[in-house]
């Protein structure tokens, strides 16, 4: 199964006589900006609880004691980011793109607040809680809002700027951890200060406008109108309106909906699922989530006692990781989306190999900065610079592109099961209208 590159993933498409760029809006760009402060959050406290569970052990002797209390710790914000998540949806589709990200900023810095004021680990426990619902419904957001404010030529360049955001977000939890390092309270002004960016979010979000698609479809046709002028020039406008009345028409037509057994039912859309599927859970079973929550914790396994020292080895594997992703968004248009995404496997295998053989060959675990301490270092940086550039962006890519281009989820909702069937073989095997199929054999792009 190849994935072809669609139109306008590049960033750099002539519409009209006039090319459009990432930078020929910068109300469109400031848009995606701000919005993409919610990956920052979630790359931040993905990144920031790895450094702080070193100083929060030292504090609290039954975390020290036990691995469970360690565990839930670092969990509680991904339990609260699934719930976040599912209700997301919920609140974007009948409070809007702005009022969820607003409400996602209040949440997650109440979070920051209750875990940089906790007493004890079981508040602490409830704060990453409060922080992860507000990771979960900003994730669920940011890409939304800025796929419906953007122009549909530079749509994916942008939205592939909440990936970008996250692993900043990463590399930034990291700074921020050795920053602390020496400051009375350590872990508490690490975990606190991430209220920082939520509370720039907010102030910020209240002087921006709602997505221009949900005001056309749910509110009010005029403010949407005002707000789409700012986005496309005139030659665009018209047609813009157009294709949001007529999405508003159809979807006031429609009573039959898409069943999610009805997406077994053809073989487009089962091809298509599994792949899109199967990515997303490889990129989880190469072990991404461990490397980036216990990164300070592997580097002191591998025999770097220092606190300091393990937070300044995991900020190098950060910045990697920030590096590699940028590398990535250059290579995913220029190697291909299957060679780029099978070279990333074949090196995260060869540097866990690294990596376990490290912890399996090393005498003793009393053992400081030898041989195998170092060597278990550089499989982690292996790991990162194989990962980051192929299997960080290559599934989200593939699946931003097997659907139906600029279709939303709520116009998914909308569709009876023959439209789709139609609209997905068309994708899959190409259409008269010259459109490339994204299903082929034997093809290696």
């Amino acid at each position: 199964m190849t994935i072809e590159s669609m139109p306008a993933s590049s960033g750099y498409l002539e519409a009209g006589n006039r090319k459009i760029t990432y930078f020929s809006n910068a109300y469109v760009l400031g848009l995606t900006v701000v919005a993409g402060i919610g990956g920052l959050l979630f790359g931040y406290d993905t990144g920031v609880i790895s450094g702080a569970l070193l100083y929060i052990r030292d504090e609290f002797e039954e975390v020290n004691q036990s691995s469970f209390l360690q565990e839930t710790i670092v969990s509680m914000a991904l339990v609260g980011a699934i719930i976040g998540a599912a209700m997301g949806g919920w609140i974007n589709d009948f409070y809007g793109r702005k009022r969820a990200t607003l409400s996602a900023d209040v949440v997650f810095a109440l979070g920051s607040v209750v875990m940089a004021a906790a007493p004890n680990p079981y508040v602490l426990i409830f704060g990453r809680f409060l922080v992860g619902l507000g990771v979960g419904v900003a994730s669920v957001t940011a890409p939304v809002y800025i796929a419906e404010a953007s122009p549909s030529e530079i749509r994916g360049g942008l939205v592939s700027t909440n990936v970008l955001m996250i692993t900043g977000g990463q590399f930034l939890s990291y700074l921020v951890n050795l920053a602390f390092t020496e400051v009375p309270g350590t872990w508490r002004w690490m975990l606190g200060v991430s209220a920082v960016p939520a509370i720039l979010q907010f102030s910020i979000m209240l002087f921006l406008p709602e997505s221009p698609r949900w005001l056309y479809m749910k509110k009010d046709k005029s403010e949407a109108i005002v707000v789409l002028s700012k986005i496309y020039d005139p030659y665009r406008l018209e047609e813009e309106i157009d294709q949001l009345a007529t999405a508003l028409e159809e979807e006031r037509h429609r009573k039959s909906v898409v069943r999610y057994s009805d997406v077994f039912k053809v073989k487009e859309i089962r091809l298509a699922f599994f792949a899109g599927a199967g990515l997303q859970a490889f990129q989880q079973f190469t072990g991404i989530n461990t490397v980036m929550y216990y990164s300070p914790m592997i580097v002191q396994m591998a025999g770097f006692r220092s606190n300091q020292l393990a937070l300044l080895l995991s900020l190098i594997v950060a910045a990697m990781n920030a590096a590699g992703t940028v590398l990535g968004i250059y290579l995913i248009d220029h190697v291909g989306r299957r060679k780029l995404a099978l070279s990333s496997l074949a090196g995260v295998i060869i540097s866990l190999i690294v990596l376990a053989a490290a912890f399996i060959l090393e005498p003793s675990a009393s053992s400081v900065n030898g041989l195998y301490g170092w060597m278990a270092v550089m499989g982690l940086a292996l790991y990162i610079s194989f990962f980051a550039p192929g299997m960080g962006p290559v599934p989200w890519t593939v699946n931003s592109e097997i659907y139906p281009g600029g279709v939303s989820r709520n116009m998914w909702r909308g569709l009876t099961f023959e439209e789709v069937e139609r609209i997905w073989k068309e994708r899959a095997w190409g259409s008269g209208n010259g459109r490339e199929a994204l299903l082929e054999a034997g093809n290696d792009q």
